[in-house]
């Protein structure tokens, strides 16, 4: 292969392995590859099978990472072991070797070989093919992965733990204390705890690999069984020494011996330190982490040695250590968190626990409330269990509120030294404004020579003002801000009446530097100015001041001048006029050079000046020329109120007409009748002259300048508020304040990096036809619900297209607009299509700035391309040169051909953006050799001339999608895909231009050195556009933003261990697509394919940045269903990389530190959540067990005898602490940094009113959920959302089905635990203390049950409800069946809900066993208790409680034999039955309760005991259903089991049904649900009620 390829370069002739055509590599070498994919792809069973029965992705690769390999041969000898997917028989093994036989043949011949001699190399080749099996690792489903992985973090926890109790039982009073030789010895015995957990891992580690170890090479298995040696070797060492040393040490006397006091030390601290060996070189390395890298990649024989032992010498995962400053930043981080915990841990976990542990070992309880098993057992053992085990649970679960703490405050610190929020309001962007043309200038427009470049300070520097040799970038800002409010008003933002007040005029005046800002910014200034000045009293100097205090004031009095100047020069053509128009302002600017306007004029007629001002522009923009007249009066009106009533001395102004008017004798009469007496009048018209231009030039540019002196004199307060639209108003904020951020100098668009898009499709919408836009289906149309959603932008629309209503859209034109409007609005393709072509949009705006002159740039885009058509053409070549758009769309060809609309919608897309590509693969049948087979290509097309043209087409080996759709997707489009960078992009995304601009500048980073190497992704963040009506959605868009935000910001730096979690992010292409791409997706363990491209960057030694200063758009779900089903998405993606290799090998190669930030930021986030509600059971059943016992009591009693308090508060105590509010902290800290922290209280504060904790509590049980249940049994799949933006009520039989295990069945448990736990507490223990104890698991458990009802919109709506209860009647009473789907019958779904039961493991089988046995302890503790019982210990009370449930479950059976058999044809006699048995059974109670004490209390503890044994039995029953599902008892189990979820869903039903038949309660929920909607005055109740309002 090497020699073909030197031949190739060097130009020599090529003779290749394989002859053939050009489709000969693909037949002998790509399409053997991809079989071998394939056929494993298929023994996935769909990613059911254990994954260690078939090889993914990963595995067939990293076969090509050993010199293994090379036995593949060149050509490929497709008898290799490597080809084979399972055991093949020996007719299809013999056609194998004879085509290579043929195949050699050839070659001999053609190269001239002996037939002889090749052929016995043949002969020796022969062998029998079998399966290669897993390479390097196997991903085995079990929670000793996360040890396994992350061994050093739990090492060093349960160390310190043991350190921390140690201390705490020797009650030290100073750390200091811990050098006493006695004490420090203790401590040290944490070393033999070390040891066994190295040979814990030593043993993890085999038994991992051992379906992987004939694929190991020797060195790999000696390392194993030596490491298992040496830590059998220090498990018995360390514990000898510590025996036969203890106590026994040489002391040495130091010379500071009030602090070391003596020095000692003995044979087992020898030992320590030489097992602490290997540890103390890693904790130098650390500290030199280029040494460390240096050994890790170095290829000499001494190195390769050191690091053999530590890590595998794989191909990925060395050499990715920080430069020294990072890793100073993250240890001090992890420094500070684990300070913190253990300071917390100590003080308010163990040390508390330790008087009163030693109390329950003095005391001796002897008498229990039940049969004792272990009655021989001393010290009071379960007691301690029951404290101390939920102390250990929250000890392992609190570093992650701890990191949530310090990601807030390191969080809020970097956002704040990065300036974000720094413009967060328009007051302050007002303020800021005239400060943006410089910070454009620095940042967006490429540095001229002249122009120094921004340097980088620690705190990004302010800019200064624009100077004179950069104000031609001020004209660049000019019109780069109203091509951003022009794209505004067309997605229609803003009004016509907005877009005018926010538009900058261009100008000449422009490139001296020379701004007119927009009215927005001098709204109601000047009128505020005249009020000044007409009050003031004093020196013209301090009005002068107190104008140009506020700049936009002084600009506005200014410009008013300048345009009335203006005006008046244009308008008045008259010699006479214009002189005596001449000497008045000559008169005011005299005046005010000499500092006496105040004294020459009187400024309080300037008000009446102002109105006579508005007339004439109100009249000239008017231009009507029969009201010259009108014109006329109004100018001589002006000249007697300035000349009368406001100059002092008007004497100058009336010596210039008499020296006009000569006839006129010189008397002292008062101007107003010498001018009227001239003739003809001032400002009039004669027959041979005129003395006004009216009506003025129908000039656009003039009139444009009119009209923004009208405005200037006529907007008031209103304009203060403009843009009234909150999204434009988000965006123009954000785009401010980004320029103040640290971000690269922009090069020219000639030099930039090139990049592509690419957008993944499946099936979902392209854009809403107009019968979707009319459809009620779902309750309400789309279109009305937009209308709703979006009054302002509906209104603006109406403008544009200038309608009255949506009734007066009729044309096809308007209509395809109506179209855009509402897809632009919901998650479509076409709004991300939208948002994407904007790249190109700003590229060709900013390829104008770069070439344009300032001509080109004054008569504008549109301008240039008309009159510059070379200059357009360049533009347009330039923005395709660098940008490359390509939606994967793999139906389209299949949609093409059956006529589906989404086909055609796509085709209208690339119709009205002509750059954008389509990638789809083709699926056509051929016939070869007279057989008929599939053949597929991937195709890219392109729009021309209203059809789709084919640009590329590369056949394919066969069907593209063997792994996950999405990965797959992106995988067969990549190779379409050009430039240096690649931005993926979901579908359900949105781009803004002002954001586009800003591309060029991110790309720079890859250029930038980020710590020791480039950028290799660039993380942006992302604005949730969903989180505007309903409050679920508001809080997924907070608590989404606060991750991409405030959490990816730390992540990055300085944890540095950010990876990719989504769509945004932009990837350097050419190290990706050379190093396995941007998508892994092997079947099942990719789901999550987004994070493993950060992972294989990160581990190919790659580097992840963020970037705050760009943003794109992103939707979320918004309702409580859709969320949970991403939430189960995600939790099943993070069971997945639990026991991936990908985590194994980060978790390994990181530092301890950054391992740390690995863990808490990933996989341990959910792990954490699941151990914290695992705490809560621990606790309740550990309470159980002390109460049901008898221990609680007696030892309470015997505290009480003797006043031990410390004992009764342990006991008492809730045993662990909810700290689970500090984990919204970053939510609070990032709204505060962006909104003002004001602002953020005042959210915080609503959301909780809005039920934010009810909300957040019920996701948590969705992770722990499918997370647990993922890391037990698998079952992760994609689970579609949906992305409706109508919202629409879910029925009860739906909310069950979604629920009933996750959260329903838990939190009926808990509530039984509660009870029961209350009823038993009560001789002994107050109520207010049980409140303490259990409010937090009061709230969570009634969270689990009726929060799916609480945010269902409509859930209380009586007619819904019964609607409902009809409904889940039907669907429990309704058989299942094949084809029948779950949400018709109760039994389709429970087979359904099974399956991830059905490929589990023998260990998961086993210990979901295990775990329902909890279930029975309610019944043996429970029936000890009872009068009946008479206070019997015996065990036979316990039995007998067994005989009475089967005698129950025989009455079940019997009743059901009944119907079956008599129901029908003997109705009457099954009554009969039903009731003789009812008669017998209430006989029977009143025997017992007479005979045997029977009470009433009786019978409801035995519900209490009786139904958690009877779930117990089902749940025992599905985990062993291989065994017993041919039996009967696995029908009764069925029937058992739709018992109780018909009881489970009564329980439910009843209080949603109680609540419902209140008025109120509808209305309290619709209120909270909605309150975004009513704060922003929207009409939601016509969207819930399905009725379209009559407008009025």
């Amino acid at each position: 292969m090497a020699d073909e390829l030197h031949d190739l370069l060097t130009g020599k002739k090529v003779t290749t392995a394989y002859e053939g055509g050009r489709e000969s590599f693909l037949g002998n070498v790509v399409t053997p590859i991809y079989r071998v994919i394939y056929e494993e792809a298929l023994k996935s069973k769909n990613g059911t099978a254990d994954h260690s029965t078939w090889r993914n992705y990963d595995d067939l690769n990293e076969y090509f990472w050993s010199r293994d390999c090379f036995q593949i041969g060149w050509p490929m000898r497709l008898d290799h072991d490597y080809f084979c997917f399972h055991s093949l028989n020996k007719p299809k093994r013999k056609n194998v070797v004879e085509e290579k036989r043929k195949r050699e043949e050839n070659k001999d011949e053609e190269l001239g070989l002996k037939e002889d001699e090749e052929l016995g190399g043949t002969v020796e080749e022969i062998h029998e093919p079998k399966w290669l099996g897993k390479k390097n690792f196997v991903e085995i489903r079990s929670f000793w992965q996360i040890f396994r992985s992350f061994d050093r973090m739990w090492s060093f926890f349960i160390l310190s733990l043991q350190a921390m109790i140690i201390m705490a039982c020797h009650d030290l009073g100073s750390p200091l204390e811990m050098l006493d030789a006695v004490v420090f010895e203790d401590i040290m015995s944490i070393f033999i705890t070390s040891a066994i957990l190295k040979l814990v891992q030593a043993i993890l580690d085999i038994v991992f690999t051992w379906k992987n170890r004939l694929m190991m090479d020797n060195l790999s298995r000696k390392k194993q069984v030596l490491k298992l040696l040496v830590a059998v070797i220090w498990t018995i060492v360390l514990p000898v020494y510590y025996a036969r040393s203890k106590r026994k040490y040489t002391c040495y006397s130091t010379q500071y011996r009030s602090w070391l006091g003596e020095l000692c030390f003995s044979s087992y601290m020898v030992a320590v330190a030489i097992f602490l060996t290997t540890n103390a070189v890693e904790m130098v390395l650390f500290f030199v982490p280029a040494i460390h890298k240096f050994i890790e990649v170095s290829n000499y024989q001494i190195f390769k040695i050191f690091s053999w032992w530590t890590q595998p010498r794989l191909y990925v995962g060395r050499g990715m250590q920080e430069t020294q400053v990072s890793v100073l930043k993250y240890t001090v981080f992890w420094v500070l968190v684990l300070f913190t915990k253990f300071l917390f841990s100590y003080c308010f976990e163990i040390k508390p626990l330790i008087r009163p542990t030693r109390l329950i070992l003095k005391i001796g309880v002897k008498n229990y409330d039940w049969h004792e098993l272990f009655p021989k057992v001393k010290s009071n053992v379960g007691a301690l269990v029951a404290i101390w085990a939920p102390i250990i649970v929250v000890y392992f679960m609190d570093t992650q509120i701890w990191y949530s703490v310090f990601c807030t405050i390191f969080g809020g610190v970097y956002g704040i030294i990065n300036h974000l929020g720094e413009i967060r309001t328009l007051g302050m962007l007002r303020s800021r404004f005239d400060a943006l043309p410089s910070a454009f200038s620095v940042c967006l427009t490429p540095p001229s020579e002249k122009r120094d470049q921004k340097t980088r300070n620690f705190f990004p520097l302010r800019f200064p003002k624009v100077s004179g040799n950069e104000a031609n970038d001020v004209a660049k800002f000019v019109f780069v801000w109203n091509q951003i409010i022009k794209t505004f008003r067309l997605e229609d933002l803003i009004s016509n009446w907005e877009l005018d007040l926010m538009t900058i005029p261009m100008s000449s005046e422009l490139f001296s530097g020379m701004v007119r800002w927009p009215i927005f910014l001098l709204a109601n200034k000047f009128s505020t100015a005249l009020s000044i000045a007409r009050d003031f009293v004093g020196k013209d100097e301090i009005l002068s001041r107190k104008i140009k205090k506020d700049k936009y004031m002084y600009c506005a009095v200014k410009e008013c001048y300048e345009s009335l100047k203006y005006v008046l020069e244009m308008l008045i053509v008259g010699n006479l006029e214009k002189r005596v128009v001449s000497s008045i302002l000559n008169e005011i600017e005299e005046s005010m050079r000499r500092s006496s306007l105040l004294e020459d004029f009187k400024m309080s007629e300037l008000p009446a000046l102002k109105a006579k001002c508005i007339e004439l522009v109100e009249l000239l923009l008017e231009g009507n020329e029969n009201q010259k007249g009108s014109v006329v009066k109004v100018l001589q009106d002006m000249f007697e109120l300035v000349t009368y009533d406001m100059m002092t001395d008007g004497s100058r102004i009336l010596d210039l007409i008499y020296s006009s008017q000569q006839n006129v004798e010189q008397t002292e009469e008062n101007f107003v009748d010498l001018s009227r007496r001239i003739e003809p009048q001032l400002f009039e018209s004669s027959t041979d002259r005129n003395s006004i231009h009216f009506p003025l030039p129908d000039s656009g540019t003039f009139n444009e300048q009119i009209r923004r002196f009208l405005w200037l004199l006529t907007v008031n307060d209103k304009a203060m508020d403009i843009p009234a639209n909150l999204e434009a108003r988000r965006r123009i904020s954000f785009f401010a304040t980004s320029l103040f951020t640290d971000m690269p100098s922009a090069p020219k668009v000639q030099n930039m990096l090139s990049f592509s898009v690419l957008t993944p499709h499946y099936k979902e919408d392209v854009m809403y036809s107009t019968d979707e836009l009319n459809s009620k289906k779902e309750g309400v149309s789309i279109k009305f619900y937009m209308q709703m959603i979006y009054p302002d932008e509906w209104k603006n629309f109406l403008e544009r297209t200038g309608c009255e209503d949506s009734d007066e859209i009729k044309d096809e034109k308007m209509r395809n607009d109506l179209r855009n409007w509402v897809s632009f609005r919901g998650q479509t393709l076409s709004r991300t299509v939208r948002g994407m072509m904007y790249y190109r949009e700003a590229l060709r705006v900013q390829a104008f700035l770069d070439m344009a002159d300032n001509e080109d740039i004054l008569e504008g885009y549109d301008g240039a391309e008309n009159n510059n058509r070379i200059l357009f053409a360049q533009l347009e070549a330039l923005a395709d040169l660098k940008f490359t758009y390509v939606i994967s769309f793999q139906m389209f060809g299949s949609q093409k051909s059956s006529g589906d609309p989404h086909a055609q919608d796509i085709l209208d897309l690339m119709n009205r953006y002509p750059s954008v590509r389509v990638a789809y693969v083709e699926e056509i049948e051929e016939i070869v050799k007279d057989k008929s087979q599939k053949v597929y290509s991937s195709i890219l097309v392109k729009a021309v001339g209203g059809f789709d043209q084919e640009i590329y087409r590369i056949k394919l080996p066969g069907p593209p999608n063997i792994g996950e759709g999405k990965p797959e997707n992106q995988n067969h489009a990549i190779i379409f895909t050009r430039g240096e960078a690649l931005q993926t992009i979901d579908m359900n995304q949105d781009n803004y231009l002002e954001e586009a601009f800003k591309m060029r500048n991110l790309l720079q980073e890859f250029l930038r050195q980020r710590g020791q190497r480039p950028p290799t992704i660039l993380g942006l963040r992302e604005h949730i556009f969903t989180g505007s009506v309903s409050s679920l959605a508001w809080f997924m868009s907070y608590q989404e933003t606060s991750f991409v935000t405030i959490g990816q910001r730390l992540l990055a730096n300085p944890l540095r261990v950010r990876f990719h979690y989504g769509h945004p992010d932009v990837f350097d292409r050419l190290f990706h697509i050379t190093r396995g791409g941007i998508s892994k997706a092997s079947k099942t363990i990719n789901l999550s394919e987004d994070v493993y491209a950060g992972f294989n960057s990160t581990l190919r030694r790659g580097c992840i940045s963020y970037h705050e200063y760009l943003q794109v758009g992103k939707g979320r779900d918004v309702g409580l269903n859709q969320i949970s089903k991403f939430e189960a998405k995600v939790a099943n993606g993070n069971s997945e990389q639990t026991i991936s290799r990908d985590i194994y090998r980060l978790g390994r190669c990181f530092d301890f530190f950054r391992m740390l930030s690995c863990y808490f930021t990933t996989t341990g986030f959910y792990f954490s959540n699941l151990i914290s509600v695992i705490g809560i059971y621990v606790f309740l059943y550990g309470q159980l067990y002390l109460v049901l016992s008898g221990l609680q009591k007696a030892l309470l009693l015997e505290a009480r005898v003797h006043n031990i308090q410390s004992l009764e508060t342990a006991l008492a105590s809730q045993s662990f602490i909810q700290l689970g509010l500090l984990t919204g902290l970053p939510m609070v800290m990032e709204i505060g940094l962006e909104k003002g922290f004001l602002t953020a209280i005042k959210d915080f504060t609503l959301m909780q009113l809005q039920l934010a904790a009810v909300f957040f509590t019920f996701s948590l049980g969705t992770k722990i959920h499918y997370y647990g249940r993922t890391m037990l049994h698998g079952g992760a799949k994609y689970r579609p959302t949906g992305r409706k933006v109508v919202v629409f009520h879910a029925s009860f039989t739906e909310i069950y089905r979604l629920y009933s295990r996750s959260h329903f069945v838990k939190g009926f448990e808990l509530v039984l635990l509660l009870i029961v736990y209350d009823l038993f507490r009560r001789s002994y223990q107050s109520s207010m203390a049980y409140v303490l104890i259990t409010y937090s698991i009061w709230f969570m458990s009634i969270t689990w049950l009726f929060a799916p009802f609480l945010f269902n919109p409509a859930g209380f709506d009586w007619e819904k409800i019964l609607d409902d209860w009809k409904n889940l009647n039907k669907w429990i009473r309704l058989p299942g069946g094949i084809g029948i789907q779950q949400d018709k019958s109760w039994h389709s779904w429970w087979d359904d809900e099974q399956t991830h039961l059905c490929s589990s493991g023998l260990g998961a089988r086993l210990l979901e066993i295990l775990l329902s046995v909890r279930f029975f302890m309610y019944q043996y503790g429970l029936v000890y208790h009872l009068d009946i019982s008479q206070k019997s210990k015996n065990v036979l009370v316990y039995i007998l409680s067994w005989v009475v449930i089967l005698a129950v479950f025989l009455l079940v059976k019997a009743v059901n034999m009944g119907r079956q058999q008599f129901s029908t044809n003997y109705h009457l006699a099954f009554r009969l039955f039903k009731a003789f048995l009812f008669i017998a059974v209430l006989a029977i109670i009143i025997i017992l309760s007479n005979v045997c004490d029977l009470s009433m209390k009786d019978l409801i503890v035995c519900c209490l005991a009786f139904l958690p044994t009877g779930w117990g039995l089902i749940l025992i029953a599905q985990a062993a259903r291989p065994k017993i599902e041919e039996t009967g008892l696995w029908h009764f189990t069925r029937v058992l089991a739709r018992a109780y979820d018909y009881g489970m869903s009564v329980a439910l039903f009843a209080p949603v049904a109680v609540l419902a038949w209140l008025p109120i309660i509808s209305a309290f929920q619709t209120r909270f649900l909605f309150n975004e909607a009513f704060s922003r005055h929207l009409q939601i109740q016509p969207i819930l009620a399905g009725k379209k309002t009559k407008q009025t």
